[in-house]
């Protein structure tokens, strides 16, 4: 440990996975931001031999390597923690860290583990959002993860909340950002490449939802709204990008595909109604969100909704579930809200966002940058660094006192 608090951190970042879900997007950014701001961050992820980060990284990284990719959630979990765990004891045999920060539960796992073996002081995490597992070993290590940290931090108030209302933890709030470099209303000339590949219809209307096909997304309520919207625009594509997920969720796309049929619509061939594209490649995103006529994310449970602030970077209009987190940084100006419980109430609401005219990027987006997430981590870093300092100056001196 460091003793001048004013000193540049190193910082050690840990995620679950080197795909390009939210917490990891989020991991990403924060390090770099970090970085900027003239830290030393490295930022670490089990990955299978021959797997890489989703998109280049400016700060260094370390890829905990595990052995092969186990097909059920317990057995992977399990092993990404053993990995991160071994990977990051072995970095400690050679350099020192500052700061250790997870984001997620399968890293909180590694680091309180690494605390219980002595080998580091303690460390940070970040709550985005928790899960409900039937599985004890699942459930105890998601508790694990946060109730072992010195301090928690969460991506909105509603999970600051929670984890008080429940866990009697006293959670920092650090919003997440939105990168407004990246993500434009300026068309690129790889635009339309994009959409060819996806065997996309732009202006049909065309609704996107990110982040695959989960019971947590609501998607299967999606579609029956997107059903709806249909019968008055008949040519209307829903896209469903993304979904790269670590968890289990074929029951319900099991369910999703049934659905699709049911409703006479289809996934494959020229023509389809819904197209699913699966992991898109990082460049690719921003073009997607321009292509579409309006983002839905009428999700049951959110940390904090990062793409509607990615959507309305691009001059999108966008679709939210009116209840919290969105409720707490966005306005009727900003979003066409829905009942996410309300198939009628999804629909309404996705007919107004089409009707939606082009707009410039609007405030909520300026109002939450990298830049000023990675200030109020710092901030919360130093103050953790001093909590720390005392703490070793107070056992020092304990014998003194004897």
């Amino acid at each position: 440990m460091i003793t001048d608090l004013s000193a540049p951190l190193r910082i050690a970042l840990l995620t679950h996975s080197v795909n390009p879900r939210g917490g990891v997007v989020h991991t990403l950014e924060l390090a770099e931001a970090l970085q900027a701001a003239g830290h030393e961050v490295t930022v670490i992820a089990p990955a299978a031999q021959g797997q890489r980060f989703f998109r280049p990284v400016s700060c260094r990284t370390e890829l905990a390597r595990v052995a092969s990719l186990p097909t059920d959630v317990v057995t992977m979990a399990e092993t990404r923690i053993a990995a991160a765990a071994a990977h990051l004891s072995a970095l400690l045999a050679r350099e020192q860290f500052d700061v250790f920060h997870a984001q997620d539960s399968l890293s909180g796992n590694a680091l309180a583990t690494l605390r219980q073996r002595g080998l580091i002081g303690g460390y940070l995490r970040t709550v985005h959002h928790l899960d409900h597992f039937l599985d004890p070993r699942l459930a105890a290590w998601q508790l694990r993860g946060f109730m072992h940290a010195d301090q928690v931090l969460c991506v909105s108030q509603l999970w600051c909340d929670a984890l008080r209302r429940d866990h009697n933890i006293h959670a920092a709030l650090v919003h997440n950002g939105v990168n407004l470099v990246r993500y434009s209303p300026t068309p690129q000339v790889t635009d339309a490449a994009v959409a060819q590949r996806h065997d996309l219809r732009p202006g049909a209307p065309l609704v996107l939802a990110v982040g695959g096909i989960e019971e947590r997304k609501n998607t299967l309520r999606l579609l029956q709204a997107f059903a709806r919207l249909r019968q008055q625009q008949p040519a209307a594509q829903l896209v469903i990008a993304g979904g790269a997920s670590l968890l289990n969720h074929d029951a319900y796309a099991r369910a999703f595909h049934d659905a699709v049929a049911a409703h006479g619509m289809t996934t494959q061939g020229e023509g389809k109604a819904v197209v699913i594209t699966g992991a898109v490649d990082d460049a690719a995103m921003p073009a997607l969100y321009r292509l579409a006529d309006v983002l839905a994310m009428p999700s049951l449970s959110e940390g904090f909704g990062l793409a509607v602030l990615e959507a309305l970077a691009c001059g999108t209009p966008a679709v939210a579930a009116e209840i919290a987190p969105f409720t707490e940084h966005l306005t009727d100006a900003d979003v066409c809200w829905a009942d996410p419980f309300d198939t009628a109430s999804i629909a309404a609401a996705l007919a107004r966002a089409t009707r939606r005219a082009a707009f410039d990027v609007p405030a909520v987006c300026r109002r939450f940058s990298w830049s000023a997430s990675a200030r109020r981590h710092a901030q919360l870093y130093r103050l953790y660094q001093h909590q720390q300092h005392q703490q070793l100056n107070v056992t020092r001196a304990a014998p003194c006192l004897r």
